[in-house]
């Protein structure tokens, strides 16, 4: 016979109480044990470990068996339906203040210690690059660059640049 974990004693109490409750609709509708286990296809020795909330009879198999023969089975509909604690989660991520979006398009203008040392071959300093592409041309240069001369918005770009297409890391 397979082992089954030990539950906790919440879970054990759940079980309990579960079975109390299984137990009550049956009895209300005024059937034995036996006519009950008939009707959902499983032994009486496993209705009555259902009942009494034993671990090792409550597999959802037999939940769902037992809850169908007693004309339940739309309670079953009903579990975990109203997860809190997955939408007190999802909610707070929607509610947290959004970083802003890198640009999809990024201009030398806005880089200007880049510009001087490793676009200077670039003929507009309008030009526009991708964010992927800044940050190759950092990561390329930076024996060339003074990270000191790189200040303002260049700086909050360079690291806004590592910190999401390069993961955390300037690979120089």
């Amino acid at each position: 016979m397979p082992s089954h974990p030990a539950v906790s004693d919440e879970s054990a109490s759940l079980l309990k109480e579960l079975g109390a409750r299984l137990r009550l609709a049956r009895k209300r509708r005024g059937w034995s044990a036996e006519a009950l286990a008939q009707r959902a296809g499983i032994t009486r020795v496993t209705l009555s470990r259902l009942e009494v909330g034993e671990p090792a009879a409550t597999s959802l198999g037999t939940l769902v068996r037992v809850m169908g023969a007693l004309g339940m089975a739309g309670d079953l509909a009903l579990l975990a339906r109203d997860d809190r604690v997955g939408h007190d989660r999802r909610d707070a991520l929607l509610l947290a203040p959004r970083k802003p979006a890198l640009p999809r398009r990024i201009s030398l203008k806005r880089l200007p210690h880049l510009r001087s040392v490793a676009a200077w071959h670039l003929p507009d300093p309008d030009t526009r690059l991708s964010p992927e592409e800044v940050l190759s041309l950092y990561e390329r240069n930076w024996r060339h660059i003074e990270p000191a001369k790189i200040v303002g918005e260049e700086a909050a770009l360079l690291r806004k640049l590592t910190s999401t297409i390069g993961k955390g890391v300037l690979l120089v």
